[in-house]
């Protein structure tokens, strides 16, 4: 996947950076650390990460919720923001992955803020619905299979408050969506759920494109 905003040429988008992002150093550092990785394509880009610290800060969030966590540039970036005794749940299933994660959290000083569950995502939501847990989150990040981007969207839609917003990645797909000829599962997957949440009367929507598309759903009351 991209790691620079979608349809921007490389002129525009350095001039974006070089006047506006405002990346931690422990941030950067874990980026190109990440960039050599063999799937370096997982990890969202700084002005997402940016435009996400925007958001949390703004709804005044204390408790979020992560689906897919990679190397967690992602959660550190949320992590960074949260007030002392802000929480992340954190959900991914690769120990090899997140073992990265852990220690840029432990280097930032973050890692008290971040409860890392490893076992499939949706085991871990069920698991938080079931603990009666539903309507306490603020903020909820997207950035897993996208196979099951409707389970994780379906279950974050209860886990969040009312007002409490969610943060979905990948959503224009390099631009597949928009071309027939991709008919691939994954593809496939996040056409549907596009299509569904442009209808969904559960929530406000807007579909931003920074990155790779990244779509925002408030809950409504």
């Amino acid at each position: 996947m991209p790691k620079q905003s979608i349809g921007l040429d490389s002129q525009l988008y350095n001039y974006l950076l070089s006047v506006s992002l405002r990346e931690p150093e422990i941030l950067l550092k874990l980026r190109q650390e990440t960039a050599s990785h063999p799937r370096s394509g997982m990890q969202i880009s700084p002005e997402q990460g940016q435009f996400m610290r925007l958001l949390v800060q703004l709804i005044g969030a204390k408790k979020t919720l992560e689906v897919g966590v990679f190397t967690g540039y992602s959660s550190l970036s949320v992590a960074l923001v949260l007030p002392a005794d802000g929480k992340i749940i954190a959900a991914d299933v690769s120990e090899e992955f997140t073992a990265i994660a852990r220690r840029y959290w432990q280097e930032a000083g973050v890692a008290d803020k971040i409860d890392l569950r490893l076992a499939p995502a949706l085991e871990t939501l069920d698991q938080l619905l079931a603990t009666g847990q539903a309507e306490t989150f603020d903020f909820a990040f997207i950035d897993a299979d996208k196979e099951n981007y409707d389970g994780y969207y379906e279950r974050s839609l209860q886990l969040v408050r009312p007002g409490g917003l969610i943060a979905i990645d990948n959503v224009l797909w390099s631009g597949k969506v928009a071309q027939e000829q991709y008919q691939d599962e994954s593809t496939q997957a996040i056409r549907a759920l596009n299509e569904k949440l442009h209808h969904d009367e559960r929530i406000t929507l807007s579909l931003i494109p920074i990155a790779d598309g990244l779509t925002l759903a408030i809950k409504r009351p």
